[in-house]
């Protein structure tokens, strides 16, 4: 049995229409341009209006108070004043950045490709979505560094002692007072073998990871988590439900924004509201103290 193979003309691609192009010259450079020359002006005129006094040399034998991170690390600084050190710094962000990378993967439709608030959905999504990250964040900032419980005090007569300690904050949780912990809570045996290190004698470098301190483990690592993750499936939840997410670009578009309003406010506080110790204080009231005591 013989096929006849007919030879056809590979088909060449429509040309394009200027008014779909998008040229490096003009169209691109001259935004940057203009951009770069308003920011310019802007800052000159910042640094005109506003003070900024250079401080003593630096020290490496003098710390000052409050000591910051660069801008761009002040939200993981303000994360490692609420949870534990490791999930902060290391588990949180590795977390996002997969699933930032996996974000492609779970949309690949191409319909409204590249195009901003392509419908109503996607501009509620990100309104709302923002403004919940936004002051969600703060609401929870407050309440974990005592000012909650402090307005409650000052405005009602709340105190937040005894069993309302865990308005002050949520480490008050691992108090025996306001919690009744089980005297083995603090001490749960994880390995069936007794683990030591460089041991040198008798009790010498047995580790202390061997053992599990619930109270310090939910507060620390437990509620900080059960925060990110519930918030945020809740979030996603209640769009769904009253008709605003319809679609995995619509549940992205939600997860995106709130992540952005997350991480506006965990930079301002950081950079505009942490005084000495790290407390809570007006933008206007921060001093800058050396590591001397008593010197300003």
């Amino acid at each position: 049995m013989a096929a006849v193979v007919v030879a056809r003309p590979a088909l060449r691609p429509t040309p394009r229409a200027r008014d779909e192009e998008v040229l490096v010259w003009p169209d691109l450079v001259f935004v940057e341009f203009v951009s770069a020359l308003l920011f310019t002006v802007a800052l000159f005129f910042l640094s005109f209006a506003m003070n900024a006094p250079l401080l003593d040399e630096a020290n490496a034998n003098v710390t000052n108070d409050p000591a910051k991170a660069p801008w761009y690390l002040l939200n993981l600084q303000e994360l490692l004043l609420h949870m534990n050190p490791a999930l902060a710094g290391i588990i949180v962000p590795t977390v996002w950045l997969i699933l930032l990378g996996a974000f492609p993967y779970f949309d690949q439709s191409t319909a409204g490709q590249g195009r901003w608030f392509a419908d109503a959905n996607s501009i509620r999504n990100t309104v709302v979505s923002f403004i919940v990250g936004f002051f969600g964040t703060l609401a929870l900032i407050l309440w974990n560094s005592g000012k909650v419980a402090l307005w409650l005090k000052d405005w009602f007569g709340i105190s937040g002692g005894g069993q309302l300690a865990f308005l002050e904050r949520s480490a008050a949780l691992k108090d025996p007072s306001v919690v009744p912990w089980p005297d083995w809570a603090s001490s749960i045996p994880y390995l069936w073998f007794n683990l030591k290190i460089l041991d040198e004698g008798p009790g010498a470098g047995v580790t202390t990871f061997q053992k599990i301190d619930l109270p310090t483990l939910l507060v620390d690592i437990g509620i900080p988590a059960g925060f990110m993750v519930g918030l945020t499936c809740l979030l996603v939840y209640a769009l769904w439900r009253i008709g605003w997410v319809l679609s995995r670009r619509d549940a992205l578009i939600t997860l995106m924004s709130g992540f952005v309003g997350v991480f506006l406010m965990l930079t301002i506080i950081g950079t505009a509201f942490r005084g000495p110790g790290q407390d809570l204080i007006w933008p206007w009231d921060l001093r800058t103290l050396e590591g001397i005591p008593g010197q300003e």
